[in-house]
């Protein structure tokens, strides 16, 4: 059943990260209130909400207060519980439901659902033992990549198989659950790209990002991305193909790989505003935030634009000292930072969009910046 739920309402949104503070900032904007169920009190989502729920994920209890609080509930990242929210979505209103998470959480039925839709994927083998490792490694041959089928972001809980060697510290990873290996792609570049769908059905894609990452962590994406008109169309069908499939409601981030030869294969996918959308803040006629809360409460999307060429790049605990002394004294450099306390290597502290005329110009001034020194 479409709901529209008009600007005075409260949003719901489970997780307190950076992603649902900038959801919630945009919710705001439109009139909307803000409630945020999160483990941490005064994490980024709770420091702009008006109400703060401080539970663990599945705390009975905090669901509780959080369906009292909300007319209209989403997530804004996927490793929340399960079961919290197949009981939100059963006594509550949340349009993109709980057969998301059940998904994402999970590199099996990630595969799967693409294939389903028609989506490439690389050649996979699930393996739960060493036996079934080993088996997997004689199919797909060296290079190839173990991955643990739950709970991986970031780099964490993968490993690239280059030998027999290799071979046998992966198998490490086995200790933590089911696992997944993975024919390592040779690819000339990685994409994604942000489509929206709203409970009315309606579908909108951002351009096509060039992602750029170091030690699997995204530093850099660089839109309009460096591709051919073919490419760019071929990535957004993909990833609309997808969306359509699994009946997805909100924003989906479609990772992707794109080789050599112009095919494009479909990596990861996430159930909400993704990292490499966050350009879409300051170059765009809308953004990704704007446009998820437009598609959970039956607003009209709007068509994006892209109004300049934009570089993001990510500040990281080790960037955010030159960030704050640096950054504020460049007038095309537009800087959002999270509102974490814990500053730490690698941490997502913020980004800054750096948005011109020319990508290869934009390119360059990052570099003489150096401040992601790489």
């Amino acid at each position: 059943m479409v709901k529209h739920i008009k600007p005075g309402k409260t949003i719901g949104v489970l997780g307190g990260g950076q992603l649902g503070r900038m959801m919630s900032m945009a919710a705001k904007q439109m009139g909307y209130q803000v409630a945020v169920m999160d483990p941490t009190s005064n994490s980024p989502t709770g420091q702009v909400a008006d109400y703060e729920i401080t539970a663990s994920y599945d705390d009975p209890e905090g669901a509780k207060q959080l369906l009292e609080a909300s007319d209209v509930i989403t997530y804004e990242f996927e490793s929340i519980d399960l079961g919290v929210c197949e009981h939100l979505e059963e006594n509550g209103y949340v349009p993109q439901g709980s057969d998301l998470i059940r998904i994402s959480q999970d590199r099996a039925f990630e595969k799967e659902a693409i294939t389903t839709s028609g989506g490439q994927v690389v050649p996979y083998h699930l393996v739960d033992h060493l036996e079934d490792l080993n088996e997997a490694v004689s199919v797909l041959g060296f290079p190839c990549v173990l991955k643990t089928r739950r709970g991986g972001y970031d780099g964490k809980g993968q490993y690239i198989i280059k030998n027999e060697e290799t071979l046998v510290e992966a198998a490490e990873l086995l200790e933590k659950g089911p696992c997944i290996v993975e024919k390592f792609l040779p690819f000339e570049k990685e994409l994604s790209v942000m489509v929206i769908r709203s409970v009315k059905g309606e579908t909108i894609t951002f351009p096509v990002s060039e992602n750029i990452h170091e030690d699997h962590i995204l530093l850099q994406s660089i839109v309009p991305a460096r591709i051919t008109a073919e490419v760019e169309e071929k990535a957004k069908h993909t990833a609309l193909q997808l969306a359509e499939s699994i009946n997805m409601i909100g924003t989906l981030g479609v990772e992707m790989f794109l080789t050599g030869d112009g095919e494009v294969f479909i990596n990861e996918v996430a159930p909400r505003p993704h990292n490499s959308g966050h350009y879409t803040m300051d170059a765009c006629n809308t953004s990704q935030f704007e446009q998820h809360i437009r598609a959970i409460t039956g607003m009209a999307l709007t068509e994006p634009k892209l109004h300049q060429p934009v570089v993001m790049m990510n500040v990281l605990g080790e960037h955010l000292s030159d960030v704050v002394q640096i950054i504020p004294n460049i007038s095309n450099a537009k800087i959002h930072l999270y509102g974490k306390a814990d500053v730490k290597p690698k941490r997502k502290m913020g980004h800054v969009n750096f948005i011109g005329d020319h990508t290869k110009e934009l390119l360059q001034q990052i570099r003489d910046l150096g401040i992601w020194r790489h």
